[in-house]
């Protein structure tokens, strides 16, 4: 009777400990996905950090460009150079950030 008792005892503590480590393994497996998620995002969050600091250059260029007095052909060509300068930048700064 005692013994039967102790092996129905044991069997539901073993069916606990399965339960416990299936649990553990479906947190940890949680964890690292959450972690992975984490690092993505920051990774998109420099990303986007970056492209509003090439714009807020190319507003300050702009501004520039904008605040010379010459005159109307001669500020859309400069203009015009000016934004082909901005670009060769960006492809130099797309293909170092490589």
């Amino acid at each position: 009777m005692k013994r039967d008792r102790l092996n129905n005892e044991l069997q539901t503590l073993e069916r606990k400990i399965r339960l416990l480590m299936t649990q553990y393994s479906q947190e940890k497996k949680n964890s690292n996905d959450l972690e992975n998620q984490n690092l993505e995002l920051k990774t998109l969050l420099d990303s986007k950090e970056q492209q509003i600091i090439d714009f807020q250059n190319k507003i300050k260029i702009s501004t520039i460009v904008d605040s010379i007095s010459v005159g109307e052909s001669e500020a859309t060509e400069v203009k015009n150079k000016i934004d082909d300068y901005i670009k060769e930048i960006d492809k130099c700064i797309n293909q170092l950030s490589r």
